[in-house]
């Protein structure tokens, strides 16, 4: 059963010493998930630049000079060979980005073809493409979309000092209809843009009074790119960053909390502490949409160094299982 959060008690989750609530975070994940195991993501940008959204820390839109180049959706065969090469170095979820408000109807046949590609390889689909109408998000379900990505990015109140061409309220309306289709949601924020605690306490509320839990909670550290707004944003501290990691573990017990942009800035010893509180996925590839990532070497190297080991996605075990029938057989 879901459980109600109130703005108080994730407050009082934030202000407990910080030990008290890694063990409360680490207590939780053992309780929900296989400790020590971590899902691998890959992520790519299936359309880029001159986005007509705003937002303050994407250097895809089109209200900024960043160097980014306009370019058209990727042709099917492209996204496939990049999919079975994040296959190949370990990633069993591929997520798709494209810079749209929402999504052209005339690419919309094409973006089933994509996603029925990428499932038939054995991995999760995630899409992010931008708001939806009824009609597209059940062209997405028909598909056999897994999951679609929508973030609240932050707070309702400080939302409005980042994004001024979507509203929150559109937000949640698309989530809601995701939610009501069947599609599992990917729904996270960015940490770092300037937001105060409260902001994240009310952001995490926002998501615990989604008509689901998300079972994908990204958790991104700005990134700041050079001509948005927030270039010079101050970075976020590291403790009060895990920390918020180990609140979202709390409050979303059975949901993968994913590691996502940032992580290029953490040092080892950060990322064990952020698995420790429950991170229980990472964005896997040396790029994310237009930022960079750690190195898959790097990766392999810090997974080593912590006993930890990749997961397979539900599809990945299935073929394995079947797999596994057919050599006995």
């Amino acid at each position: 059963m879901k459980q109600k959060w109130t703005v108080e008690q994730i407050s009082q989750l934030f202000a407990l010493p910080f030990n008290e609530l890694l063990f409360q975070a680490h207590t939780v994940y053992r309780q929900h998930h296989e400790v020590g195991k971590l899902q691998l993501s890959s992520l790519l940008n299936i359309k880029t630049g001159a986005c007509p959204e705003d937002c303050a820390y994407c250097p895809q839109s089109g209200h900024y000079s960043t160097g980014i180049e306009k370019e058209k959706l990727m042709s099917v065969e492209d996204i496939v060979a990049k999919a079975k090469l994040a296959r190949e170095k370990g990633a069993t979820r591929f997520c798709m980005g494209a810079a749209w408000r929402n999504p052209p109807a005339k690419h919309m046949p094409k973006i089933v073809e994509i996603i029925k590609a990428i499932k038939a390889l054995g991995m999760e689909t995630c899409m992010t493409l931008g708001m939806l109408s009824d009609e597209q998000v059940d062209t997405l379900q028909d598909a056999g979309l897994d999951y679609y990505n929508h973030n609240l990015d932050t707070s309702p109140e400080f939302y409005k000092k980042i994004i001024s061409t979507r509203t929150y309220d559109e937000r949640i309306d698309t989530l809601t209809k995701v939610d009501a289709a069947g599609i599992k949601m990917c729904c996270g924020g960015i940490m770092g843009m300037g937001e105060s605690r409260d902001d994240r306490v009310q952001f995490l509320y926002q998501l615990a009074s989604l008509p689901q839990l998300p079972q994908s909670v990204p958790i991104n550290r700005l990134v700041p790119i050079k001509g948005t707004p927030l270039e010079a944003a101050p970075q976020i501290d590291n403790i009060e960053f895990i920390r918020t990691i180990a609140v979202a573990r709390i409050m979303f017990p059975t949901s993968y909390v994913r590691l996502s942009a940032g992580r290029e800035t953490m040092s080892d010893e950060m990322h064990a502490l952020c698995f420790f509180a429950g991170a229980n996925s990472i964005f896997w590839g040396d790029k994310l949409l237009m930022t960079k990532n750690p190195e898959n070497e790097h990766d392999w190297q810090l997974l080593n160094k912590l006993d930890m080991n990749p997961v397979l996605s539900s599809q990945a075990k299935q073929q394995q299982a079947e797999h596994n029938s057919t050599v006995g057989s």
